[in-house]
C-alpha cells in the first residue's frame, strides 16, 4: 500500500478536527457525565467503529472518481469546506442548547451493547466525520502515485484510530470530572464554542486549498 508523502500534515490536521468538541465528542462527554468512564469508553468504541465504516465507504466510493476527475476533486473540497463552516456556525449558535441537553441526567444506565450501538449511530450520522473523510482527507493523497482508494483507506484507518484514542481521553477526563462539568453549563458552552471555531477555520482552509488546486 502506498503511503502518502504528506501523511504527517494529515495527522496534524486530523488531530485538530478530532480534538475539537463536535457532535461525537459532546455525546461522549454527555455519557461520561451521566454514567461515568466505563459507559463513555464503550461509547467511544462504537463511535470509532462507525467512523471506520464511513472511512471505508468514502474510500471505495470516491477513490476511483477522485483519481480521474480534477473537477470532482475540487467540487468535493468546496462542498466539504462550506459545510464545515456551516457546522461551525451552527455549533456556536446553538451552544447553549447543546450544553443544557448535556447536563441532563438519564434514568437507567444503558448496557455495554446498547452504548456501543448508540456511539456507532452517532458516528454514522455525524456530518463532521463524513465531511472530513469526503473533503479534507482527499487533499492529502498523492494522485500521481496511484492506488487512491488504498491511500484513502489508510488515512481513514488512521483517522478512526485517532478518534479512538482522543475521544477515549475525552471520555476518561469527563468521567473523572463529571461533577465539576455538570454543575456549570458555562464550561460546556465554552467547549462547544471552541469546537465551532475550529470547524470554521478548517472549512476556510479547505476552500482555500480547492481554489489553489483549480488555479494551478
Amino acid at each position: 500500500m502506498i503511503v502518502p508523502t504528506r501523511i504527517w500534515e494529515y495527522v496534524a490536521s486530523s488531530l485538530l478536527i478530532v480534538l475539537a468538541p463536535g457532535p461525537s465528542v459532546l455525546f461522549i462527554i454527555a455519557r461520561a457525565i451521566s454514567w461515568g468512564r466505563k459507559t463513555a469508553l464503550f461509547t467511544v468504541l462504537g463511535n470509532a467503529i462507525g467512523t471506520l465504516i464511513l472511512s471505508v465507504l468514502v474510500a471505495v466510493g470516491l477513490g476511483p472518481i477522485l483519481q480521474r476527475s480534477d473537477i470532482a476533486y475540487a467540487t468535493v473540497q468546496w462542498g466539504g469546506g462550506a459545510y464545515l463552516v456551516y457546522l461551525g456556525i451552527d455549533a456556536i449558535r446553538h451552544r447553549h442548547v447543546h450544553a443544557a441537553s448535556m447536563s441532563a441526567k438519564g434514568e437507567l444506565q444503558p448496557s455495554a451493547l446498547t452504548t456501543m450501538r448508540q456511539g456507532l449511530w452517532v458516528a454514522l450520522l455525524n456530518p463532521k466525520i463524513l465531511v472530513f473523510n469526503a473533503a479534507v482527507l482527499p487533499q492529502f493523497i498523492d494522485r500521481d502515485r496511484g492506488q487512491v482508494t488504498g491511500q484513502l483507506l489508510l488515512l481513514g484507518m488512521l483517522f478512526a484510530l485517532m478518534c479512538l484514542v482522543c475521544d477515549g481521553s475525552w471520555g476518561l477526563l469527563a468521567g473523572t470530572a463529571r461533577d465539576w462539568l455538570a454543575t456549570d453549563a458555562g464550561r460546556l458552552v465554552k467547549l462547544r464554542t471552541i469546537g465551532g471555531c475550529v470547524m470554521i477555520t478548517l472549512g476556510v482552509l479547505v476552500i482555500g486549498a480547492a481554489i489553489r488546486h483549480l488555479a494551478g
